[in-house]
């Protein structure tokens, strides 16, 4: 099954579980490719029936409501990332002896021979960023190249289009590294780590597992994080092939094999000539967008998996500057009266958070909403030094308000019982109260959105049109 003829297709039985994003694709390709497909999926709602119906017109099974049975005859599972492994569709499979692919496993076996090497992103947080950092560098050198993967252009289409590309810059999720047993990148890295999903993975340990397939087989780098201790200790387990190098990223001065940070600079170690004693300048601190520190760790990991496919030092600075964040990501959304606003609705986990709320030196913060499980205590006991104030808004905004009384009491905190839509405005109109020139109000919640929006994008529009109201 590992190549494109279609005869290694023709009559196969696949089981595709899960339509949505990736299943509906999937199903398709395989059909096209002559596979007799079945499509079994949990839920039985009106956009589900719409897409079977639109597979069925084509000629494959969809089976809605029942996503734990084995179809009869399977020989081979293509899962959505997001199904569980204890599910017990796979604890069928594996009784049958079934294989389950994942839709980046079905994109990686379908590449052709001359297939463009996949350049790869993994970690808690930063991964769009930085693939989108990555995919800027790789075409300001004039590579063809596309941010795919878990954003973008879907990785099935970007295998089997027509469009040749010389190198791809791919976002993996832990799962779809879980589901992607032979992906071997060209190089990786893995930005971070921190307890997130740990409900679908079921432990700290099979996470940070799934998130180090992401260096399995590597041929030139693995890219890990020299704050982070554990993306190292994934690199040393890591089974890569010859000569392929561990390259550290850190905002201090890198030593040799590191890219980091001198007076204001970023400078690489690792892809130069006698790197005991030379270092090349690749780009400024303010060439980057937004210059906050975790996004200039971003940005050098960027840096050096497109270093490490032989991308030279002036486009890693052009596209470094060419590169523009999605909304919502350390937006910076006006000043009124001295004070800055910012919108990073992105931070939706604790993680996320500790790194917005790094990037300024006092605050205050608006943060709450639906914890997913996470805990606040370490989160303000780190960040408390500078908050000058705090707006809690959403479901869970007790858990917050509680870890502030523990490890920050002096600061002054307004907790706000209210989910209907003018929440947002009386959260913004409140922190305006508690600020004073030189602060920033910082929304960066820590928390999922969908308490109250229905998701971080509508979130972070509320907070900005909030913002504008107080301008006007």
């Amino acid at each position: 099954m590992g190549s494109r003829q279609v005869t290694d297709w023709q009559g196969k039985h696949v089981t595709v579980a899960g339509l949505g994003v990736s299943g509906v694709p999937a199903a398709k390709v395989l059909h096209g490719l002559g596979a007799v497909v079945t499509v079994v999926n949990d839920g039985d709602d009106e956009r589900a029936r719409a897409q079977a119906a639109e597979l069925e017109a084509l000629g494959v099974t969809v089976r809605l409501g029942d996503g734990a049975t084995l179809p009869e005859g399977t020989e081979l599972i293509v899962t959505a990332p997001g199904w569980k492994p204890d599910k017990p569709l796979f604890t069928a499979a594996r009784k049958a002896g079934v294989p389950v692919w994942g839709d980046v496993e079905l994109a990686w076996r379908l590449r052709g021979p001359d297939a463009a090497p996949w350049l790869a992103v993994t970690g808690t947080n930063g991964k769009t960023t930085t693939v989108q950092m990555l995919a800027s560098i790789l075409k300001a050198a004039g590579l063809r190249t596309a941010a795919v993967g878990n954003i973008g252009v879907s990785l099935l289409d970007a295998v089997l289009g027509d469009e040749q590309y010389d190198v791809l810059a791919v976002e993996l999720s832990s799962y779809q590294l879980h589901w992607a047993p032979s992906l071997r990148a060209h190089s990786a890295a893995v930005l971070n780590l921190a307890p997130d999903h740990l409900d679908w993975h079921g432990s700290m340990e099979a996470y940070a597992a799934d998130k180090g397939r992401v260096y399995e087989g590597n041929r030139v780098a693995c890219v890990y994080n020299v704050a982070d201790k554990l993306t190292e200790d994934l690199v040393r387990e890591a089974d890569v092939e010859e000569g392929c190098r561990a390259i550290g990223f850190t905002l201090g001065t890198p030593g040799p094999s590191q890219l980091g940070v001198v007076d204001g600079i970023l400078v690489d170690r690792a892809f130069v000539e006698n790197r005991q004693k030379n270092a090349q300048e690749l780009a400024e601190v303010s060439d980057v967008d937004p210059p906050a520190p975790h996004n200039i760790a971003n940005a050098l990991a960027a840096a050096a998996l497109a270093r490490a496919f032989g991308v030279p030092a002036a486009a890693v600075r052009d596209g470094l500057r060419a590169f523009t964040p999605d909304a919502h990501r350390i937006a910076h959304v006006a000043d009124v009266d001295g004070v800055a606003y910012v919108d990073d609705s992105k931070a939706t986990n604790t993680h996320a958070a500790e790194a917005s709320l790094a990037a300024y030196e006092s605050i205050v913060w608006i943060a709450g909403g639906l914890a997913k499980g996470a805990t606040f205590d370490e989160l303000v006991a780190r960040s408390a030094k500078r908050l000058r104030g705090a707006v809690l808004i959403g479901a869970d905004r007790a858990l917050i308000r509680e870890a502030l009384a523990r490890h920050a009491p002096e600061v002054p905190v307004v907790d706000l019982d209210r989910t209907d839509t003018g929440a947002m405005l009386q959260a913004v109109q409140e922190a305006r109260r508690l600020a004073v020139a030189g602060d920033t109000v910082l929304l960066a919640p820590a928390c999922a959105s969908m308490d109250m929006f229905t998701n971080y994008n509508k979130r972070g529009d509320a907070f900005a049109q909030a913002v504008r109201e107080l301008e006007a």
